[in-house]
C-alpha cells in the first residue's frame, strides 16, 4: 500500500525488516526445541539467537542470486553468526513455508490487534454519538423518499451494532489465522518432531495446525480477509450516511471543515464530503483482495506456491487500507456536524404526509375498513404531492367529500414526530451497554 494510506503501527508490522525479524525469532525457537530434546548441540543457541537479523537491502542482493527467499535470508542471517558454523543447525529438519507459514501468522494475529483496538475506537464513536442524539428527530427515508418521523440516534445505533459485530467477526477470525505448521516437507514430520511444533505453537501464543500439511490449508486466511472485507464495507456504509447528508438539498449532516481547508480548485464555496468519498474508494480496495486470497485454498497436492504473490500484495493491503479506514472512519464520526435545525424542517417539508400511517391506522380503529381508509388518506395524500396544500387540509376536504367526520383533537395527537419514536427505549438501553 502506498505511503498515503499507511500508518505507522500497521506499516511496521507489515515492514521487511519487521518480517526478518519475525523469520529469525521463528527459527529461533525452532532450534531452542531441537537443542532442547538433544537433537542438535546446546552450544548453537546462543550464537543464533544473538545473530542480528540480516538487512532487507542483503537479502534481497542475496536472492539476486538464489531466486529464493528463504534461502537468502537464511545465508544473510548465517553472515551475521558468530561464530557462523553454528548457523548450520538453523532451519533443520524444516522447509520453507514452515518458516513462511509460522511467521505469517504472527503477523496477521499482530495485524488484528492492531485492527481490533481501532475498530473498538469506533463503536465506541458510534455508541456516544447515537446516545447523544437518540431525540435528535428526523425523518427516516426509505427508497431515498421521507417515510416516517425518527431520530438520527437510531440510525448511528443500527451502524453501531453492525461495526460491533464487524470487530467481534475479526476476532474470531484472528484464532482461524493463528496457526503454526512446523512439519517438515508435505508436513510428515520425518526430519522434525511433532513436540517442536506444539512447543513453537506455545511460545508464540498461537496453536498447532489440526493437520499440518507442507502449506497451512488457506480457508482460515480467507475468513480472516473476508471479515476485513466486511469491516471496510459497514465503514463504507456509515460514510455513505454522510455523503447523502451533506448534499445541498439535504444539508442534515457534514464533515468537520477545518480553518484553511479547500473544497475545490476552482468554486471557493465548496465543502465536499471528501473523506466519506475516500471510505468508499478504500473500502473497494479491501473487497477485492477477498477473491483471489480465497483461490488459494486449492493448490496443487501438498503444495505449490500460486498463493504466495497474491498474498504477498494482498494480505499487506488489505490490513493497512483496513486500518486507515477505522481510523478515518473513527475520526468522521468524532467531528460529525448535525444539523438539527434542518432535520426537523426537511422532516416538515412534505406538509405533513409523514403521518399517513397513523391516520390510516387511526381511520382503521375508527370502524372504516382499511380498503377505505387507505383509499381516503392516499387520495389525500396525492393531492398534497401535487400542488402542496398540507395534508391536514387535504385529509380534511377528502373527508368530507366521503361524509366522514374526523376527530382533530386525535388527529393533533397521533401527527407529532415525537409518538413515532417513543418505542426506541430499549434500543437505546442496548446501545448504552455496548462496549
Amino acid at each position: 500500500m502506498i505511503d498515503r494510506y499507511t500508518l505507522p503501527e500497521m506499516g511496521r508490522v507489515w515492514s521487511d525488516q519487521h518480517k526478518y525479524d519475525l523469520w529469525c525469532r521463528v527459527e529461533t525457537l525452532v532450534l531452542e526445541a531441537h537443542a532442547a530434546a538433544g537433537r542438535v548441540p546446546a552450544d548453537v543457541v546462543e550464537p543464533v539467537r544473538n545473530a542480528p537479523p540480516p538487512t532487507p537491502e542483503r537479502v534481497a542482493e542475496i536472492e539476486e542470486t538464489t531466486q529464493h527467499d528463504v534461502i537468502a535470508f537464511l545465508t544473510a542471517w548465517a553472515d551475521n553468526t558468530e561464530p557462523r558454523s553454528a548457523a548450520a543447525y538453523v532451519h533443520h529438519g524444516m522447509t520453507s513455508s514452515d518458516l513462511l507459514d509460522t511467521a505469517l501468522a504472527v503477523q496477521l494475529t499482530d495485524a488484528t490487534d492492531v485492527l481490533l483496538a481501532k475498530a473498538d475506537r469506533l463503536v465506541v464513536a458510534l455508541r456516544d454519538h447515537g446516545l447523544a442524539h437518540r431525540d435528535t428527530i428526523k425523518v427516516g427515508r426509505t427508497h431515498g423518499v421521507h417515510a416516517e418521523p425518527d431520530v438520527w440516534g437510531h440510525r448511528v445505533a443500527d451502524l453501531a451494532f453492525a461495526m460491533a459485530r464487524s470487530r467481534d467477526r475479526l476476532r474470531r477470525a484472528r484464532a482461524a489465522v493463528g496457526v503454526v505448521a512446523i512439519s517438515g516437507a508435505v508436513g510428515t514430520y520425518s526430519l522434525i518432531d511433532p513436540s517442536v511444533e506444539v512447543a513453537v505453537a506455545e511460545a508464540l501464543d498461537l496453536r498447532a495446525a489440526d493437520a499440518s500439511t507442507q502449506v497451512v490449508l488457506r480457508d482460515g486466511i480467507s475468513e480472516w480477509v473476508s471479515a476485513l472485507g466486511i469491516i471496510a464495507t459497514v465503514c463504507e456504509a456509515i460514510a455513505l450516511e454522510v455523503r447523502h447528508g451533506q448534499r445541498t438539498e439535504v444539508r442534515e449532516l457534514s464533515e468537520a471543515f477545518g480553518a484553511g481547508q479547500k473544497g475545490s480548485s476552482a468554486m471557493p464555496h465548496k465543502k465536499n464530503p471528501i473523506r466519506s468519498e475516500r471510505i468508499a474508494g478504500l473500502a473497494r480496495v479491501v473487497r477485492a483482495a477477498i477473491v483471489p486470497v480465497m483461490e488459494g485454498i486449492p493448490l496443487w497436492h501438498e503444495r505449490d506456491i500460486s498463493h504466495s504473490s497474491t498474498e504477498r500484495v494482498f494480505l499487506p493491503d488489505a490490513a493497512i487500507t483496513t486500518d486507515y479506514l477505522l481510523d478515518l472512519t473513527a475520526g468522521l464520526v468524532e467531528n460529525l456536524v448535525v444539523d438539527a435545525d434542518r432535520m426537523r424542517a426537511n422532516l416538515e417539508s412534505t406538509g405533513g404526509l409523514i403521518y399517513t400511517s397513523s391516520v390510516l391506522l387511526e381511520l382503521v380503529e375508527g370502524g372504516m375498513s382499511r380498503e377505505q381508509s387507505y383509499a381516503l388518506v392516499q387520495s389525500a395524500a396525492m393531492r398534497t404531492w401535487s400542488d402542496g396544500t398540507p395534508f391536514r387540509q387535504t385529509l380534511r376536504e377528502r373527508a368530507t367529500e366521503d361524509g366522514v367526520t374526523l376527530d382533530e383533537a386525535r388527529l393533533d395527537e397521533i401527527c407529532r414526530p415525537e409518538q413515532y419514536v417513543a418505542n426506541l427505549g430499549p434500543l437505546f438501553d442496548r446501545l448504552a451497554a455496548l462496549s
